[in-house]
Formats: structure tokens, sequence, C-alpha cells
């Protein structure tokens, strides 16, 4: 039998990460060519992204705290966008000033830490916005690897999700995971509704009873079952069809409803898992009381950002088809309009007549993190405040662009 390797799991250690071993090796060869010419010059470089994924929009900005964690003690100042912030293309999220050799080689990790936990967040935010009131849960980490199934759970959390389904995760959120039922506990018991009782007897009453109910019979008749057996008790029933048998999924639901109703289970929520994206949130949200929502947001698009230098020892320059120069990005509270400026520039007012507001704010002054990080229910707060301001046709798989 083959020995155990001693790293079981192909993944980079916190140690890794933070010494800058996690590069592209052209930025390591970079800095030993720039330091055997004891180049030492200063740049100005930005993070930004030409376009969002698919029929996107807006992106919601994550990873920042992780950024922070990343240069602190490297001789670099840092502004960015705050965590949880809404953008557009164009736009940069965070921007860097120091002397070059000296950061060169965090910028493979940097870029990863904002790509994926951008686009898990983002997409989080866009079921969250179709959704409306409903409860949306993230159900996604067993689609990744286990070592980032915190850091998607918390992105998924940040972007409006009501709670997350795996216990680490849920230590990172301050709260606790969310989960009832699998398909294994019915068949291993060999019952819907015995097993739906076994979970009552030993689980406690403060988790709400949800029973699933496509294991094994027919999910109209299985609904009724599980609400005479528990009555008050079951707070809701949730269908996860898979795609071979779901057949038309709104009818299905439609008529569970109906039948729970007719009985007098009309407390009974409905929760829809199981291939559920933004477009069929909007699709069941007139029958569907809560969504469980799993690969749409563990393997959501990573945002493309880049990481372009912009200005070298105070002269404004740039690869082609890059804007030279350092920036600032303004923003109006009251209406959202947002513009990009040379930096130190004053656009004319805002036409609302609102106050414009930098953006770029102090993260990371000569490595030493200067700005406090949020917890991230606080994140979560500001990104769902912001889409109360985000016209539902803009998840759409067509529209016009705009500045939120």
């Amino acid at each position: 039998m083959a020995d155990v390797p001693r790293r079981p799991f192909h993944t980079a250690v916190d140690a890794d990460i933070k010494t800058g071993e996690v590069s592209d090796v052209y930025f390591a060869r970079t800095v030993e060519i720039l330091k055997s010419r004891q180049d030492r010059k200063r740049v100005k470089a930005e993070v930004y992204l030409k376009s969002l994924p698919e029929d996107w929009q807006w992106g919601v900005l994550a990873g920042i705290e992780e950024v922070a964690g990343l240069l602190a003690g490297v001789a670099v100042d840092v502004r960015a966008m705050d965590e949880g912030t809404l953008f557009g293309p164009y736009q940069p999220v965070l921007a860097l000033e120091g002397t070059y050799v000296d950061w060169a080689q965090y910028e493979t990790a940097l870029l990863g830490l904002l790509c994926q936990a951008s686009g898990i967040a983002t997409k989080a935010a866009r079921c969250r916005k179709a959704a409306g009131d409903r409860q949306v849960i993230s159900f996604g980490a067993r689609r990744m690897h286990p070592a980032l199934a915190p850091m998607i759970e918390r992105n998924a959390f940040i972007g409006g999700c009501d709670g997350v389904a795996v216990a680490k995760a849920a230590e990172l959120i301050d709260a606790d995971p969310m989960g009832t039922i699998p398909h294994a506990l019915i068949l291993m018991v060999g019952d819907t509704v015995e097993a739906l009782r076994a979970f009552h007897e030993v689980i406690d009453p403060k988790v709400r009873r949800v029973a699933l109910i496509d294991t094994l019979q027919d999910e109209k008749f299985e609904a009724i079952r599980v609400a005479q057996a528990l009555g008050k008790d079951l707070y809701a029933v949730r269908l996860d069809t898979p795609s071979s048998r779901r057949g038309d999924f709104y009818r299905i639901i439609e008529e569970v409803r109906w039948e729970l109703d007719l009985r007098g289970f009309d407390h009974v929520k409905i929760i829809a898992s199981g291939g559920v994206d933004e477009y069929e949130i909007f699709h069941l949200n007139p029958v569907v009381d809560g969504y469980g929502v799993g690969t749409a947001i563990a393997n959501a698009p990573v945002l493309n950002f880049a990481l372009d230098i912009m200005e070298i020892e105070g002269v404004a320059i740039a690869k082609r088809g890059k804007w030279s120069g350092a920036k600032d990005v303004l923003r109006c509270r009251p209406c959202g309009a947002t513009v990009v400026v040379p930096a130190g520039a004053r656009p004319a007012p805002c036409p609302c007549g609102g106050v414009w507001e930098p953006l770029l704010k102090p993260l990371v002054a000569g490595g030493r993190v200067v700005r406090d990080l949020p917890p991230p229910r606080t994140v979560r707060d500001f990104v769902l405040d912001q889409l109360t301001r985000v016209p539902l046709e803009t998840l759409r798989r067509a529209g016009a662009r705009r500045d939120f």
C-alpha cells in the first residue's frame, strides 16, 4: 500500500501565499532582473476589469480583507473600495503605490483573491436580488475544493445569502450553519416520514423542520404525508428534483402548494434547490418561498480583474489599451452616478446636486493596515442597501448598462 503524502491536499498554505510563493514565475524573474539592474523605481498600479461576465451589468467587490492580510508588512501603499461596493467596468477598485520590486511577486495572489471572491459575491447578490424577500441559502461548498469552502460561503453570505451550510464557513460569519435532511438519511431509514420523525426527535428544536420530499415517492403525496405527520411543527418542504426527473418544476411545485393549502397546511413553506440560479429564481418566485443555491454560486464566473502599471516615477505610462496616469473613482451617493477622473481632479457637479465621494480609500500604508475591516454581516448589510437601488432589469439576459 502506498504511503499517504505528507501534504495530502493540493493547496497552498497561508505561509506560501503570505511569502509570495504563489506567484507566476515571470514575476520572480522580473524581480531578479530589476534587482540586478539596481532598479528601485516607484510605480503606481491599478486593478480593474474591462468587462463583466455574460450579461452582468455590475459587480460586487469582495476579497479586500484577504488582500489587506496579504499586503500587511509589505512596503506598499494601497487604496481600495470598501468590500461589498457595487462597481462597473473601467472603474479601478484598488490602487497600489510603491517600489515595484518590493511587491511585484504578490500580483498573482492579489488578483486571485479578488477575482474569485468577487465573482461569488456578485452571483449571490444577483440571486438575492432576484429572490426579493425570499430566503436564499448557499448550498454549493460540495462543488468546489473543500479548502475553499469557507471562502466560498463567506462571500456568498456577504453577497446576500441568508445562510450557509458548512459548519467551518458559518464560523466566519458568526452564524449557525443551515440544513436539515439529505437524501442519504431517508434512504438509510427507508421512508421519508420516518426520517423526518427521527430528525424531529433527535435534533435541537431550534433547527427548523424542513422535509425533503423527492427521494422515494411523488412529491405531492410525500408533501401531504410529512405535513400530516408533523403538523404545525413542519416549517417547510424542499424539492431538489434531479433534472432527469424534473419535468415542469414550476407545475410540480404549484401542485404541491395546492395540495398542502387544500388540507389546511398553508403555513408550510416551499423551498426549491437543485440547479437553481437567478433566472430560475425569477421563474419560480410565484410558487416558492425560499431557495437553496449551490453550483450557480460556488462555480460563479470569476471577475477578470487585471493589474497594470499606470505611472512610473511620477510619469504617466501604461501599456497599449490602458489609460495611463493615477486615477480617482468618485460616486454620487444620492443618484449612484460614478465617474473616473485623473487623480486629484474634480468633475463638474453631479446633475442631481449630490456631492462626489471618493471610493478609493486608504487600506494599507507602508505595509500597515490603516482601515477597520468590518465583519461579514456589516458588509452584507452594505451590499443589501445598494441592491435596493439596482433595477431588476439589470439581472435580465439583455439590457442597457448603467452606473450604480
